[in-house]
């Protein structure tokens, strides 16, 4: 897939060299010609100087030919109107804009605009290496009916099947971190001490998810 990207600061150097990497034809719009330097000699895509949400831009970078296209500059003005221009002038499907604002993220989330408010991310993520529970979810639909966080298990549950955990505290485990790894688990997959838990749920079941994730597993019906 050819994907494009404005901005080519840390996140967006860093984006293109992984997506290159994977394989896909990288384009890559900035302003500043000397930003170009971070791809380094080594990367094989586009290097287009101009505005991002400039369409003769867009289209020198091959965005008629794009299956995604990637904001990562650091106005979010720009990220905006980049990712409208993408979508609704070139009708790429694939979009998403990195956002400053939470609030501005919120908005153009339900929009259909994939947005990464970066604030937000990062205090969340400080949140869950702070707090062992509590924390703001990773990720949350566009509707706000379902949400994906990461959940505090009591190590009782350790030598438990994700079958049981999943049954008794009603979620469904997206995944495991392990190691430092993610790793999909199937419904034999034992807890094992260390075992970050991602689970899906229902924003209004977070207190009673983590009490029974706090308490372990029920013994003759009960916790």
């Amino acid at each position: 897939m050819h994907i494009v990207i404005m901005g080519c600061g840390r996140v967006g150097s860093t984006l293109a060299q992984a997506l290159e990497q994977q394989g896909h034809t990288v384009a890559v719009v900035d302003q500043d010609p000397t930003a170009f330097r971070r791809l380094g000699a080594g990367f094989g895509g586009r290097r287009v100087t101009g505005v991002g949400f400039d369409q003769d831009t867009l289209r020198e970078a091959g965005i008629e030919e794009a299956g995604a296209f990637a904001a990562v500059s650091s106005g979010d003005n720009s990220n905006i109107i980049a990712a409208r221009v993408a979508r609704e002038t070139f009708g790429i499907e694939n979009v998403a804009a990195r956002i400053y604002d939470p609030r501005r993220a919120e908005v153009y989330q339900r929009l259909g605009i994939s947005t990464v408010a970066t604030v937000r991310w990062t205090a969340d993520q400080m949140l869950r290496r702070l707090l062992p529970s509590g924390a703001e979810p990773l990720w949350r639909d566009p509707t706000g009916g379902v949400q994906l966080a990461e959940v505090y298990a009591s190590p009782v549950w350790i030598g438990q099947k994700i079958s049981r955990l999943q049954e008794e505290t009603g979620v469904r485990v997206a995944f495991l971190t392990r190691l430092g790894e993610a790793m999909l688990p199937t419904s034999q997959t034992v807890l094992q001490e260390g075992d970050l838990v991602h689970v899906m749920m229902r924003p209004e079941d977070v207190a009673e998810v983590e009490a029974a994730f706090a308490e372990g597993p029920e013994e003759d019906g009960r916790r």
